[in-house]
């Protein structure tokens, strides 16, 4: 909340106002598109929130039955999964037992069980091949995969298999990023892309120009790659970053 509220001291220019993109659950769409896991794919093609549905499955009650602690849960392994979190990590975030952490993370491979084979291949192709890639073929070099030293092995591991998600992610918003800025150019607009934060672009945009600036952002980040599920932006403005968001 405190982070939220320094957003205030972000202010568009003169008159003009912040117009604020950003994906939604982008990490996890590429996860269903890389690990090619059908129900995680159907769940983002079905428009169903991949929280809410997760929670339905690990928990094993309709998806109208879940509670805003049970989405929380599911939330936790969502994003945790992506950065090889250990049931003690979770156990931890969610003020439960280890077995209990244990059994969330065993549901969640049940119900999306090419997610653990996709997890398994990273950790495999890395300590063979000394790195991990991308989405879009960038390598990062992970020299701790095959250390001898425990931890160092295990930071090895976490990071083959978090590079392609969050790797791939960042290449997506590079791309959209120099093509939102192409179109402002092209099109001859005075609004100016001035900020990429994570998975978000931030243009600061005449009053007069904001419907186009909202189409361009939308198009060019839902377009910048072609996956097997949708990409999908929530777009706001305001005079300050706070507002936009």
């Amino acid at each position: 909340e405190k982070g939220r509220r320094m957003r205030k001291m972000f202010v568009a220019e003169g008159d003009n106002i912040l117009v604020d993109a950003d994906y939604s659950q982008i990490e996890l769409r590429v996860l269903a598109h890389i690990a090619d896991d059908e129900n995680m794919r159907n769940a983002f093609l079905s428009g169903v929130d991949i929280h809410t549905k997760t929670a339905s499955e690990v928990f094993g009650v309709d998806i109208n039955d879940v509670t805003p602690e049970m989405r929380f849960g599911a939330k936790a392994v969502n994003f945790g999964i992506i950065y090889g979190i250990s049931e003690y990590g979770l156990a931890k975030q969610l003020k439960t037992s280890n077995s209990e952490a244990r059994n969330f993370i065993n549901s969640y491979f049940n119900e999306y069980p090419q997610v653990k084979n996709y997890m398994d291949n990273n950790v495999a192709f890395a300590k063979e091949n000394g790195y991990a890639i991308s989405l879009l073929g960038r390598k990062r070099y992970i020299r701790e995969i095959n250390s001898s030293n425990y931890n160092l092995r295990q930071f090895g591991e976490r990071v083959a298999m978090n590079m392609p998600l969050q790797g791939s992610s960042a290449d997506i918003i590079k791309i959209a990023m120099i093509n939102v800025a192409k179109c402002l150019k092209e099109q001859g607009l005075k609004s100016q892309l001035i900020l990429q934060v994570h998975d978000e672009l931030i243009i600061d945009a005449f009053i007069d120009e904001k419907d186009k600036v909202i189409d361009i952002l939308t198009k060019q980040m839902e377009e910048a790659v072609k996956l097997s599920v949708t990409l999908t932006v929530d777009v706001g403005y305001g005079s300050t970053w706070f507002d936009a968001k």
